[in-house]
């Protein structure tokens, strides 16, 4: 077996993945980047969009990601999730749901904060339909 990391990925209500891997692919907030080992010491915030887990040279296993932060060194890599679903639980159908709903909080926010909040939600609900037409 080739080189691994150790990788968990994190969402509040449990621990969605732990295992070794050879690579993780994250969606950073300044662009996807790879997780190999050896990799620098990194924190970086992730953005909604798909977690790739790779080993034995094949892609594993896919996670979407609403959003959390992403800890790396040389023989780890721990993403702390807002939420995760595996990739087969995301649907056009949830997705159009989830965009209908954030679009409504949108237009009733009342406050900055109310309006930050939905806007986030909508950019979450944005990434979930573009990854289930895929």
């Amino acid at each position: 077996m080739a080189d691994t990391i150790q990788f968990e990925l994190v969402a509040p209500e449990n621990l969605i993945f732990t295992g070794d891997v050879e690579l993780v692919v994250v969606p950073g907030s300044e662009g996807d980047f790879g997780v190999l080992p050896g990799h620098a010491n990194v924190i970086s915030t992730v953005r909604p969009g798909v977690i790739e887990i790779h080993d034995n040279g094949e892609l594993k296993d896919r996670y979407f990601v609403s959003g959390g932060y992403a800890e790396v060194t040389a023989k780890r890599c721990t993403i702390l999730s807002i939420e995760a679903l595996p990739i087969s639980n995301v649907s056009e159908k949830v997705a159009k749901e989830r965009f209908d709903n954030a679009e409504t909080e949108v237009n009733n926010a009342n406050t900055d904060i109310e309006r930050e909040r939905a806007e986030n939600n909508l950019n979450v609900a944005r990434a979930m339909m573009e990854i289930a037409k895929n």
